[in-house]
């Protein structure tokens, strides 16, 4: 047996006044994620504890089967990873992206979706002015970039800028849980300095001209130490293989022991390469026995509160690669089980990401199907899985689950 999991991030939504207070699942065209769905069986992912930050990094992790209260050291290590950046014990690796602040208020998280280029060099010259024995930065793609800490403390609270649009910058900054202010200090030093730095640079000037946000700060968040995750070889003896546009992605995929997949193309927004990548996916079955195909496009619709684009990238994922995947995976020898599921829910209205239970489809060839008939937030509340929690749901598509499940 095979297995791919499809994994539309940030996917599910709330209802929305201007889509008749449907969400962008339920409005969007999906006849083959539908018949997708008539064909296997539904269910809820609880992928977030409640105590936990709802962020992607914990969220994917939790689709994999991880405890995430026992692997969860943020988002910067695991960049830190899929980047081949070696980390020692005491470094203190945080993602760190280009936003853009207006009026002394986060504007938005991605500096306008800035292009790797101009990011490029600007990070560049952040690195000139800014790197020391203790503080290195690393570039990755767009908005995304990396920052060590050589022996920083892990004592820090730090907001993910993508949380908090329109708020004052001053009012979120770095804070300490305990009197030692050391790292959270040098932080903060380095997001004003940044600023300094930035905001007369001739990058910044050409994207105001044109209408576009500038580039005109860091924001270091998601702090931690290296992480102690167990392969899936280990756990479940699969191999696996990760396809994605984000480092944070591969990062958990290099931990997990997988097999990085580059598609060129992938920009991690509703222009990406979704043919490049569902054929990737496809092929990737012949080498190894578990694929994860990350599609990033709906997430940051939903960070930018737009719900029309949501839906389209819902309409792309369906029809670019849900019906590739179906069509293609009949053909092989190899009966392939298909999931697809959201990391979390990331609701136009909020710009953010939630604690909601995900809805997931798993498809077991010759495995009699359950009653939902169309894939949304609601419906498979009725599915066959009811709500599942934990490593519940890679053993239910690994079919390791000894459990009699019942609908909820």
């Amino acid at each position: 047996m095979k297995y791919i999991i499809i994994l539309g991030d940030g996917m599910s939504d709330y209802p929305i006044p201007e889509l008749n207070n449907k969400t962008p699942l339920v409005a969007a065209k999906t006849p083959h994620i539908d018949k997708l769905c008539r064909m296997g069986r539904t269910g809820r992912l609880v992928t977030v504890p409640s105590h936990m930050p709802p962020g992607s990094e914990i969220a994917n992790m939790a689709v994999l089967g991880y405890d995430v209260d026992k692997v969860y050291q943020g988002r910067g290590v695991l960049e830190a990873a899929s980047m081949g950046i070696e980390l020692d014990e005491n470094d203190l690796a945080l993602r760190c992206n280009l936003i853009c602040i207006e009026d002394e208020k986060i504007k938005n998280h991605s500096a306008g979706h800035i292009s790797n280029e101009e990011a490029a060099e600007l990070v560049t010259l952040l690195q000139q002015k800014l790197e020391t024995d203790k503080i290195k930065l690393y570039q990755g793609v767009s908005y995304r970039h990396l920052l060590v800490i050589k022996d920083g403390i892990n004592n820090i609270e730090c907001t993910p800028p993508h949380d908090v649009p329109g708020t004052p910058f001053k009012d979120v900054l770095v804070t300490a849980n305990n009197s030692d202010t050391s790292t959270a200090d040098l932080l903060n030093e380095l997001v004003l300095k940044s600023q300094e730095i930035l905001q007369q640079h001739p990058i910044n000037k050409k994207r105001i001209a044109k209408g576009k946000d500038p580039a005109n700060s860091i924001w270091p968040w998601s702090a931690g130490n290296k992480p102690k995750m167990e392969t899936l070889q280990k756990t479940y003896g699969i191999t696996g293989a990760m396809i994605s546009a984000v480092d944070l992605l591969y990062g958990i995929g290099k931990y997990a022991g997988m097999k990085a997949i580059k598609v060129e193309g992938s920009t991690g927004l509703y222009t990406t390469n979704y043919e490049g990548k569902a054929k990737a996916a496809v092929d990737a079955l012949s080498d190894v026995d578990l694929v994860y195909l990350h599609i990033e496009a709906t997430d940051e619709a939903g960070h930018e509160g737009d719900y029309k684009l949501k839906t389209k990238a819902i309409e792309y994922l369906d029809y670019r690669v849900v019906k590739y995947v179906m069509e293609e995976c009949k053909k092989m020898d190899d009966d392939v089980a298909i999931a697809l599921i959201p990391d979390h829910a990331t609701p136009c209205k909020l710009r953010t990401h939630t604690h909601d239970p995900v809805p997931f489809i798993i498809y077991h060839p010759n495995e009699v199907a359950d009653d939902v008939t169309e894939y949304n937030e609601e419906s498979v509340k009725n599915g066959f899985y009811g709500l599942l929690k934990e490593d519940e749901f890679i053993k239910a598509l690994l079919k390791k689950m000894t459990n009699n499940f019942v609908a909820l």
